[in-house]
């Protein structure tokens, strides 16, 4: 599947992803500034933060009730459409996903 995130100074970066892989490893794997992944994908931080685009909410599921808890203690606001990349796994359903990441 593609993936594009799209960066605070409007640029964007792309690429293919794996079924199965999250959007955190994916993310550190092509170098996305600003989406870290300092506990690996464990639920343990908020480093890996960032906004689903609106078309894409209702398509990454639901923020279950620990990644609710982690998201108040992210460095950036948290939006209504926030999400820690960790827990969106890609599939065929999300090909073409575009997350938005949050200023540091």
């Amino acid at each position: 599947m593609n993936v594009t995130w799209k960066l605070p100074d409007g640029s964007e970066i792309s690429a293919d992803v794996a079924d199965g892989t999250n959007m955190m490893e994916a993310a550190v794997a092509n170098n996305v500034p600003n989406v870290i992944g300092e506990c690996g994908g464990s639920l343990a931080c908020a480093t890996c933060h960032v906004y689903v685009d609106e078309a894409w909410v209702g398509k990454t599921g639901s923020v279950e009730d620990f990644e609710d808890a982690m998201l108040d203690a992210t460095e950036a606001e948290r939006e209504p459409n926030s999400r820690l990349s960790c827990q969106i796994v890609a599939s065929d359903d999300l090909d073409g996903l575009m997350l938005i990441v949050p200023q540091a």
